[in-house]
């Protein structure tokens, strides 16, 4: 018979996406809560010998690599220093170890598309997510939300900003926002590494300088989506559905200093924000540990070493990726879903230097200008309408190359 380590006290965790940041500081704070934790199964790419050590470290039942080459080589690594570690690779696997039935938590941090279908198994077996990969969330919206009614699941924000808002709306809120009291969210923003160059100037930018983000350490991915302020918009239309927000109740506030992570106002006037230090293990071990809390390793706020608190609003001409997110959250359908592909596909590009910094929105209008929205009704309609914003939007790059 199999034993379940939860019955002894510790809960045991799946993490999607192990090897990027957000995976490796979710083991870092297991690591400093072992009497609570331990870690089933592990999932990523193809980084083996990051996978190599973090085996080495939790020795978890089950890895999978979606990569079969990385799978191989971490295999023979695993069997010729005697670690009896079963290693699996491809999407069908990675959603069988999410569904586990010895799984009680799964981390969702899978970066893009490709962290639907294991997030979605782990919901339909009831498991508590813990979700970073907002593109989940972004592409499938109400059918996401109600497969987490139907199965039971709990769901726990992770980004920074929703576990913000989450810690600051009453615990209720689910029976609607105007009933609780509140009268609108307000979604903090970093503004990114370029909130103060010349908007000139961002034909010159290169995938190193929109990776280095003033705040965050982050994945090149997210940090270019932080500098487009995509980032955020891909937030915002995440806080519509995890909240029950419509976009009118929520606004996004420009806060360089990134220790106001959000905020929730509410009609009697009274408004509640969540600070900290700038640390994705704060909302991380909030998550885990919730209601209860953790150490996370985080260092003490010190408001005095801050002094000072800045916020202004979103300049939408130098943030064109947020508006086009904002109008997509109006749109409703599979807007979002093709917003999320076709920014996906573009940053792509950037970052391997086929497309200028300034062209990345203009691939994203061009895409959703020219295909129809369509209403959700299953999963095969979001791949699809995915696939096809894909498909155009690798068009348009090609279209933009050697733009001067």
């Amino acid at each position: 018979m199999t034993v379940s380590c939860s019955q002894f006290g510790r809960l045991r965790v799946c993490v999607l996406g192990s090897t990027g940041s957000i995976g490796r500081s979710t083991l870092d704070v297991i690591a400093r809560n072992p009497d609570q934790y331990s870690v089933h199964s592990l999932i990523a790419g193809r980084n083996a010998d990051v996978m190599l050590e973090q085996a080495r470290q939790f020795q978890p039942q089950y890895i999978v690599m979606a990569d079969e080459r990385a799978a191989s080589s971490l295999r023979a690594d695993l069997q010729s220093e005697g670690l009896g570690i079963s290693v699996e690779s491809g999407p069908e696997a990675m959603n069988q170890v999410a569904a586990d039935g010895d799984v009680d938590v799964v981390m969702a941090a899978i970066v893009g598309a490709a962290g639907l279908s294991p997030t979605m198994a782990a919901v339909r077996a009831g498991k508590k997510i813990l979700l970073a990969n907002k593109e989940t969330l972004v592409m499938t919206g109400t059918l996401f939300m109600d497969a987490v009614k139907a199965s039971g699941s709990v769901l726990l924000p992770i980004d920074s900003e929703h576990n913000a808002i989450f810690q600051c709306l009453p615990a209720d809120h689910h029976r609607g926002l105007e009933r609780a009291g509140v009268r609108r969210i307000l979604l903090t923003a970093s503004g990114g590494p370029f909130r103060q160059s010349p908007v000139e100037s961002f034909a010159a930018v290169t995938p190193e300088q929109a990776c280095a983000h003033p705040n965050w350490s982050m994945g090149r991915k997210i940090s270019v989506d932080s500098a487009t302020m995509m980032n955020k918009g891909l937030e915002f239309i995440e806080a519509c559905w995890l909240f029950d927000a419509r976009p009118e109740q929520v606004e996004v506030v420009i806060h360089p200093q990134s220790i106001i992570h959000s905020m929730v106002d509410y009609e009697d006037g009274s408004v509640l924000a969540q600070m900290g230090n700038p640390d994705m293990r704060t909302p991380i071990a909030h998550a885990l540990a919730w209601p209860g809390r953790i150490p996370s390793g985080v260092a003490p706020l010190s408001l005095t070493e801050i002094a000072r608190l800045d916020f202004y609003a979103p300049d939408m001409m130098r943030y064109r990726c947020l508006k086009l997110a904002q109008d997509a959250a109006r749109s409703g359908g599979t807007a979002a879903a093709m917003l999320n592909a076709a920014n996906e596909i573009a940053v792509d590009a950037f970052l391997e230097r086929k497309l200028r910094f300034d062209c990345i929105p203009e691939v994203i209008d061009a895409t959703l200008q020219t295909l129809p929205v369509m209403s959700v009704g299953d999963i095969d309609q979001v791949l699809e309408a995915d696939k096809e914003a894909r498909y155009l939007a690798r068009k348009q790059v090609s279209q933009m190359q050697g733009v001067a």
